[in-house]
């Protein structure tokens, strides 16, 4: 039987905030761009235009690099306690402005308020680990070979860098690059998100307030193909810092090698979430139905294939429909909304398109599965049952509602299938078992592997990906390693 999805009212609860005046940040001066250009920022719950961002023209960039070069020569000599005092100040500043960004975020992308502030809230936990891992780059002391002879590899910052930051996640994903950035010593010039931008401009400017020298960060917008492949070869740019899809990923990485620039690259995943016979079904299906709902699916680790072992799989399906069914769908300000609207039309007709490509193969839909609204990019969170493997949702990352549900046999079926794709970013497992926990966490071929929990994405913890998800990670003490040089000195006295 099919659950009638309902969606929640979209009337807003209060009258919106004024979206503010969105501008270029180059070399401590918040700024225009030197042609004048500007494109429309939307707001996704109505499809108006409510504000406008700058794209920076080449004058720009050129500035914004001789800004980042002048203030790296300042930053890399501020010591780790300075500049961790300075990067614990911002967190502060964020926190305590966290009510006032949050309903910025959810006009510019809209998300649930309770989610933009806790997005919020993880940003300023961002801040503080990473400035707390400043005063932590030791190097190390090596035994030499001969009398009188001292040895030592000293951490040195690689120099500036160039970080490209996408719109899900606003200012988790920017608070992450330049808070490593920061740590290490690194001046940076972020290139931010065009359709999110009033957040990150909020973001940088706590930094600002807590006493960043110019120059440090630099932050433009504009047309990304046009911005990358000017600072990528550039000689100032030393580190590449991207998140964002598989394919532009592989172009920006060839692009660094090519110039010998260091990279970290956060891109797509298809996460596997594995639920065998003796998992907690009720656990499996409250965790991961917030999960799949959560940015309204857009999110890089969002549980997207669900491989239920065949003795509890007709449970799961009931229940977990039921969950997704019950998901209240409407206008991020409006009380109790659970899930916003996709970002933009795009995004609709690309869940469009996976569901109808899913059912024309033989999938059914459970729940979901249509547009929602007359105004607006909402799409009701949808569960497909049937799918077949060369189905378009099972290959490719659908980054939205949809949760394809199909069963397996044998411990091995579940490898299989969780190991077919060339993603290898999240992946979720639940079971009882720890043996079978065991097992599967060493056979599932991923960069993060979580078991009976949600618990990825934490700043203390590594973020990273392995196949065509990236290398380099974004979490955890392991982040800053790349954006340091270990320098050997050795002298004989």
């Amino acid at each position: 039987m099919t659950i009638v999805h309902r969606p929640a009212a979209t009337k807003r609860a209060t009258a919106p905030p004024a979206y503010p005046d969105v501008r270029l940040f180059i070399d401590g001066a918040w700024c225009e761009s030197a042609d004048g250009r500007h494109e429309p920022v939307v707001n996704p719950a109505t499809g108006a235009t409510i504000g406008n961002v700058p794209f920076a023209s080449r004058a720009d960039l050129d500035r914004a690099l001789a800004a980042a070069e002048r203030g790296f020569a300042t930053w890399r000599k501020v010591s780790a306690y300075q500049r961790s005092r300075m990067m614990h100040d911002a967190a502060r500043l964020l926190r305590t402005r966290s009510p006032e960004i949050a309903r910025t975020m959810v006009l510019e992308h809209g998300k649930p308020l309770r989610e933009a502030g806790l997005e919020i809230e993880m940003g300023a936990d961002v801040i503080d680990w990473f400035a707390g891992e400043t005063q932590r780059a030791y190097g190390r002391i090596i035994p030499a070979r001969l009398e009188g002879v001292t040895s030592m590899v000293v951490k040195e910052p690689v120099g500036v860098v160039a970080a490209f930051s996408p719109w899900n996640f606003p200012i988790n994903q920017a608070v992450r690059k330049i808070s490593i950035a920061l740590a290490a010593g690194c001046s940076i010039i972020i290139k931010g998100p065009d359709g999110t931008p009033a957040s990150i401009n909020a973001l940088v400017q706590t930094f600002i307030d807590a006493g960043l020298p110019a120059g440090v960060i630099n932050l433009v917008y504009g047309v990304p193909s046009d911005i990358s492949e000017y600072l990528i070869p550039h000689p100032v740019i030393r580190k590449i810092s991207f998140t964002g899809s598989t394919p532009v990923g592989k172009h920006l990485a060839a692009l660094a090698g090519t110039h010998m620039k260091r990279a970290t690259m956060e891109l797509g995943g298809h996460a596997p979430s594995i639920v065998f016979d003796d998992a907690d079904v009720d656990l499996a299906v409250r965790v991961l139905a917030a999960s799949k709902v959560r940015n309204a699916g857009q999110v890089c680790i969002s549980p997207t294939r669900f491989i239920v072992q065949r003795g509890v799989y007709d449970e799961f399906v009931a229940k977990f429909t039921a969950a997704i069914a019950a998901v209240k769908v409407g206008d991020g300000l409006a009380p109790d909304v659970m899930m916003g609207p996709l970002i933009n039309e795009k995004r609709v007709r690309a869940m469009e398109g996976l569901v109808a490509d899913a059912v024309r193969r033989g999938a059914r839909v459970a729940t979901g599965g249509k547009r929602l609204y007359d105004r607006g990019f909402f799409y009701a969170p949808t569960v497909l049952t049937g799918v077949p493997l060369d189905a378009a949702v099972m290959n490719d990352e659908p980054f939205g509602p949809l949760a394809p549900v199909v069963p397996f046999t044998t411990f091995d079926d579940a490898v299989r299938e969780a190991n077919r794709l060339a993603y290898g970013l999240a992946s979720y497992v639940y079971t009882r078992s720890l043996k079978t926990a065991t097992a599967i966490g060493a056979a599932i071929e991923a960069g993060m592997v979580s078991i009976n929990q949600q618990g990825l994405g934490l700043p203390e913890l590594t973020f990273s990906g392995v196949k065509d998800s990236g290398y380099g990670s974004e979490g955890g003490s392991e982040a800053i390693e790349a954006y340091l040089i270990p320098k050997l000195i050795t002298q004989a006295t």
